[in-house]
């Protein structure tokens, strides 16, 4: 096909209150090449009874303990076929039925696409956007200012995007959006909303924890003194959204 293949990839642990929205967001594409995975914890509930049920759209699979969410995500990663990779986790969706063929022809070959993404609860109503919004030009120095843009609005080429670092429990993905970025020569704004994220993850059950980690990824990549720096405006910025909308 002309059009470059786009690996979606679905990390699932007990999820059959949530997958199928996502799975049924999949279906409703009408961009012609995705190669469609889902990466099981071995899930105890009727998850697997769901992927099975959709197999038609699901093009690979599978179900077996691992050591965790990131050990998915790079079991994910190396079953992938696609030119691009992108993570769509149980529960979240593609936005639209035409948001893969609309961000794919915003400009051919670029190394990431991103977007915006809204917030949805239990039952996929919108609660709302992200309290972060995605910059015009995204660059890996954007993220001083926090996650900008959305894992779940972030695609990227698998040839540079690597590996996830397995140390991280709740901020790999900052991680790793960051050096993929590095990597990259040419990130596209496709001013578009990509993705519908759904409130609550491991991160936000674990938030003290999480915020740790990413601060040490924050050193990590943009030294002690700009971290200190940039956390004044984001941890500000942070309690006013969570005062006055009664989430973050």
């Amino acid at each position: 096909m002309d059009c470059p293949r786009i690996t979606i990839i679905t990390i699932t642990y007990n999820a059959e209150a949530t997958l199928e929205r996502t799975i049924e967001s999949v279906e409703r594409q009408d961009y012609a090449n995705i190669e469609y995975i889902v990466v099981d914890g071995k899930s105890t509930d009727g998850t697997m009874s769901i992927v099975e049920r959709h197999a038609g759209r699901v093009d690979r699979w599978v179900s077996e303990p691992d050591g965790g969410l990131y050990y998915a995500m790079n079991k994910g990663l190396a079953m992938a076929s696609g030119e691009y990779v992108w993570f769509v986790n149980a529960g979240d969706e593609v936005a639209e039925p035409d948001t893969i063929s609309r961000m794919m022809a915003t400009e051919p070959d670029a190394d990431i696409y991103y977007g915006d993404t809204v917030m949805t609860d239990m039952e996929g109503n919108v609660i709302g956007g992200r309290r972060l919004v995605p910059p015009d030009e995204l660059t890996w120095k954007s993220f001083k200012n926090g996650m900008l843009v959305s894992h779940q609005s972030f695609v990227v080429r698998k040839d540079i995007c690597g590996e996830y670092d397995t140390r991280y429990r709740f901020s790999a993905d900052f991680d790793w959006c960051v050096r993929a970025m590095k990597r990259s020569s040419k990130r596209v704004n496709t001013r578009m909303t990509l993705s519908r994220f759904l409130d609550g993850g491991i991160t936000k059950h674990n938030i003290a924890a999480g915020l740790k980690e990413r601060f040490g990824i924050m050193v990590r990549h943009y030294g002690i003194v700009s971290t200190v720096c940039h956390h004044v405006p984001i941890a500000i910025k942070f309690f006013y959204f969570w005062a006055t909308r009664g989430r973050f």
